[in-house]
């Protein structure tokens, strides 16, 4: 299962030594700095966008460091820290963050302990990477709103420096901080890591649609290598990086930042957080938005299933905008959904038998397994369909793979140097320590596999064999499928999309009902997740309940 919120596959990714891991310690940079930040939401929704300093943020920050001065921060902290903590906490609780400049101008960072195992806490701790850009004003000052980008596995601080802390309304920027978290094992927060990048290449490129038994053992050898690697390098880390665990973080960095309730929005696998984080702590709800909503009733098969379908709805929808193009492989007026499916299977069956050159220093060609992952990368924002358009015609018409495959690369974050960010290996630790596997042997994929290919013709082989990968982890699951009610909390926006890949918008339907107090606000349209995607009505209903905490009325559509 993969949830994360992408941000335009187009984009350049920013590579982790753009941010400064260290940097002078302090507060906010001097006064200075040459440029502007671009405020358009818009202008700034993709991830890879790095934008020059400015003396917005810069001016802003000494004016809300003034403000945060007038409460101790010890006296904050206690003001936020519920009697109920167990003693064996209260260090955690309790501790004082050192921020130091860090990335871009505007941006501090900082590192906070937690316990490595909640159940323990004298057992050892793990740090966490913490990064935050202040309140700009004016207007009175709301609070911290901590914000994640799903995954699991996606970095929140990349996704605070690159989208929100940028990009995030004005007005949402002048009356909160906006804070972000990697949770534990992911990027800077002691990441997990399973294969070297060569190792990584190898296992991209597995066929994950098996025809014998031979490429059957092929590809589990495959699974079982990438999980043996994971629990090589972080064998106890293993055990301590499920959505629990990263939801008891967020209460403790909540307490740290003198912060009496949770403010958060949460894309995608972010719902699954904030919605965990509302079940245990229901009276520190303050106001929570899930965007792009997982349904945490549900086992990791169904989860899949429902994502093959939701994967072949956003299919159709590329294939009809396709058709009205010229330039369409998949066909031209009057093509059926149907129609352009078929003739982009009949395509991925002859790039398993004959991939295709790429032009790409390391050698990799395109064959099925990359060009499906580009394809399916593409399905997250319709804004990229232009850009699949182009690469299909590249691959199918000229026999050139590179577009597909800088798709697939964008997919699972590996960079123009041929590195890969941890995102892939902390996705597979948290889903598979989050539930049992959706399935434990080839023999239960085989059984399956009729399910899938019904809800998909184009993807459902690939999904089904590629859902065998916690089959054999080394580490033995500690969740369970679950209702969540969060009896007690204050109103939770949930948001759901009606054509959304990733999260399909039953699970949205699902987690409202679940949870007590939640509100379901609806996008009629495509792509994955709705706030800050060009929705004045989404972006409206959402900014009003996080400045005014109004949440939207009851059965509330946007388009």
């Amino acid at each position: 299962m993969y949830f994360r919120r992408v941000l335009r596959p187009s984009s350049p990714a920013r590579t982790r030594s753009d941010i400064p891991g260290d940097a002078p310690a302090g507060g906010c940079p001097p006064a200075g700095g040459s440029g502007r930040r671009t405020a358009s939401l818009k202008a700034v929704r993709t991830a890879g966008a790095l934008l020059a300093a400015g003396a917005l943020l810069l001016a802003a920050c000494s004016a809300a460091q003034s403000r945060h001065r007038a409460v101790p921060a010890t006296q904050a902290v206690l003001a936020a820290l519920p009697r109920s903590t167990p003693p064996a906490l209260l260090p955690y609780y309790t501790q004082k963050l050192t921020w130091r400049d860090c990335g871009a101008p505007g941006f501090q960072c900082a590192t906070m302990k937690a316990p490595l195992d909640y159940a323990d806490p004298g057992a050892g701790e793990i740090r966490l990477a913490v990064a935050r850009t202040r309140a700009t004003g004016p207007g009175e000052r709301l609070g911290s709103l901590l914000v994640n980008p799903g995954g699991p596995g996606g970095s929140g601080i990349d996704f605070l420096q690159h989208f929100a802390g940028i990009g995030y309304p004005a007005e949402i920027r002048a009356r909160y901080d906006l804070v972000a978290l990697d949770p534990r094992g992911v990027a800077r927060s002691e990441p997990v890591q399973c294969l070297d990048d060569r190792a990584m290449d190898t296992y991209t490129q597995t066929d994950v649609t098996p025809d014998d038994p031979a490429e059957i053992d092929a590809l589990t050898a495959a699974y079982r290598s990438f999980a043996e690697g994971c629990g090589a390098h972080a064998p106890r880390l293993l055990r301590h990086v499920s959505t629990v665990e990263a939801a008891r973080d967020m209460d403790v960095l909540r307490a740290v930042l003198g912060d009496p309730k949770l403010t958060y929005v949460g894309a995608s696998y972010g719902t699954y957080l904030g919605a965990t984080y509302a079940g245990l702590f229901p009276d520190r709800v303050g106001r929570l938005v899930l965007d792009g909503a997982v349904d945490p009733s549900l086992s990791a098969r169904r989860m899949n299933l429902d994502q093959t379908a939701g994967f072949e709805t956003a299919f159709q929808s590329f294939a009809r905008d396709c058709v009205r193009h010229d330039d369409c492989p998949l066909g031209g007026p009057g093509t059926t959904p149907r129609q352009a499916g078929d003739r982009l299977a009949a395509f991925f069956r002859e790039l398993d038998a004959r991939p295709l050159p790429t032009g790409d220093p390391d050698g990799r060609r395109l064959g099925e397994a990359l060009a499906t992952t580009g394809v399916i990368a593409a399905m997250y924002d319709q804004g990229a369909w232009p850009q699949l358009r182009g690469a299909l015609t590249a691959a199918m018409t000229r026999h050139d793979g590179s577009a597909l495959l800088a798709l697939s690369d964008s997919y699972y974050e590996r960079d123009t140097k041929g590195h890969y960010a941890n995102l892939m290996y902390a996705n597979a630790a948290v889903n598979c320590l989050d539930m049992p596997p959706a399935f434990s042997s080839p023999d239960e994929v085989a059984k399956a596999l009729p399910a899938f290919e019904k809800a998909s013709p184009v993807f459902g082989r690939s999904l089904a064999w590629s859902a065998l990968n916690c089959g054999y982890w080394p580490v033995r699951a500690t969740g369970e499928p679950h209702r969540i009610e969060a009896r007690g909390a204050a109103p939770i926006v949930v948001v759901g999309t009606t054509r959304d890949p990733a999260t399909p918008y039953r699970w949205a339907e699902s987690l409202a009902a679940q949870l007590s107090s939640a509100r379901l606000l609806t996008y009629d349209g495509d792509g994955h997740t709705a706030y800050g995607r060009g929705s004045r009505c989404i972006d409206d209903a959402i900014n009003t309940y996080l400045l005014e905490g109004t949440p939207p009325a009851e059965g509330k559509r946007c388009s």
